[in-house]
């Protein structure tokens, strides 16, 4: 079990472990404004233009594929300047594209708006979140990171009933005009003000007397391309299912209703599996972390593939499903960390958010046409193997000696 050194509750307040708190809220606010809105407004947005409902998606799609390109100038910006001014000029980057979004009735300026969002999400949501976290903690920041998904974990559940009631009483409009407030009046000032502005020192936090500094890896390399792979492949996963998932077991005969309480499971099994990582994988070397849930994730796709689409084991699978998601969230921000050292690590955090966005960008399309063209056991099936990849590639990543 992990035993966590006391942290006086003042210093949530005005130390640096407030950068968690302030970035818990922001990370809540501009997960469910930018990322999470589009599964309910990107059909409403079609039908007022009149655009198919696979072009007006598209625009999110273009959105990350142009927050992947503009992430590593991002992760450098935040070693340079920090997440206090980074983050906050993401937040007004964001609001900006919410706002533009509702007047962007020809094609041309709708991609051209979700250029924005993706440059906003590059610079607002968890990688700029753990490059700010790993610049004030330095190679201490794993339990900043953890602490910081438990908040982020809570997004979608926040957002899609607030969005929902939103748009039955005001309009996709009016909502994407209310989320872009909340993102200039109450994300920017939160980054722009009350995030630390320190940068952890590491000559001025020596080791105690006979403990020797762990090796860490040059951020290049053979080690630098597995940590690469293995998350950018497991991008694929997250990515096609949100998008498809749900749909595959209305498909498979789970009506509307259950469907909806099947998906309402991913999010509290995320949480679940980070209280876990808190409580006893301290010790636990966050590799190992990425190993456990993917083979967790693997059994999932196994059990689906041999007992069928039945309630139970779909209801099993979204837990299955969310608590790998939850556990790999935490390894995105640790792992780096614990390989590569905090040096730069900013940096290191946009080169690997690049392939992972754009991954990301083309996972729910890829999906689309493997089920058009094949089946849904095939989609899942390709799924499955990019999780398999991804896997392999962790096990053949070996910690520092």
């Amino acid at each position: 079990m992990m035993r966590f050194p006391m942290t006086a509750s003042r210093d949530f307040i005005f130390g640096r472990w407030r950068a968690v708190l302030v970035l818990g809220v922001t990370q809540i606010l501009q997960w469910g404004a930018i990322f999470y809105t589009p599964v309910l407004v990107v059909p409403l947005i079609a039908a007022d233009r009149g655009w198919s409902i696979s072009f007006a998606m598209g625009g999110f799609s273009f959105g990350l594929l142009a927050g992947g390109l503009s992430a590593p100038i991002v992760g450098r910006s935040i070693d340079r300047f920090g997440g206090h001014v980074v983050m906050g000029i993401g937040s007004l980057v964001g609001a900006a594209g919410l706002a533009l979004i509702t007047m962007a009735a020809h094609p041309a300026a709708y991609y051209g708006v979700w250029i924005v969002l993706g440059v906003g999400m590059a610079a607002g949501l968890y990688d700029p979140a753990f490059a700010t976290l790993g610049r004030i903690f330095g190679t201490g920041a794993r339990r900043a990171i953890t602490l910081l998904t438990l908040a982020g974990g809570f997004a979608s559940t926040v957002s899609w009933p607030v969005t929902h009631h939103l748009l039955v009483n005001v309009g996709w409009q009016r909502t994407y005009l209310i989320y872009a407030a909340v993102l200039a009046v109450i994300c920017a000032p939160l980054h722009a003000f009350l995030l630390p502005r320190e940068r952890f020192d590491h000559a001025a936090a020596p080791l105690p007397e006979g403990v020797k500094p762990h090796r860490i890896y040059p951020p290049h390399g053979l080690i630098f391309l597995l940590v690469a792979a293995a998350f950018t492949t497991y991008a694929f996963v997250p990515s096609g299912m949100s998008a498809h998932l749900l749909a595959i077991f209305k498909r498979a005969g789970i009506d509307a209703a259950t469907v909806v309480w099947i998906g309402a499971l991913f999010g509290p099994a995320q949480v679940g599996a980070r209280i876990l990582e808190l409580t006893f994988g301290g010790n636990m070397h966050p590799v190992w972390i990425g190993r456990i849930a993917l083979t967790l994730l693997l059994c999932a796709f196994a059990m689906l593939a041999l007992l069928g689409f039945s309630v139970p084991v779909a209801a099993a699978f979204a837990l299955m499903f969310g608590a790998a998601n939850g556990l790999i969230t935490i390894a995105r921000g640790a792992v780096p960390l614990a390989l590569f050292g905090a040096a730069g690590y900013g940096r290191l955090m946009g080169r690997l958010a690049m392939p992972f966005l754009l991954m990301q960008a083309a996972a729910p399309l890829v999906m689309a046409f493997v089920v058009e063209r094949f089946s849904d056991p095939a989609a899942l099936s390709l799924t499955a193997a990019f999780a398999a990849v991804a896997l392999a590639c962790f096990v053949l990543i070996r910690r520092p000696a």
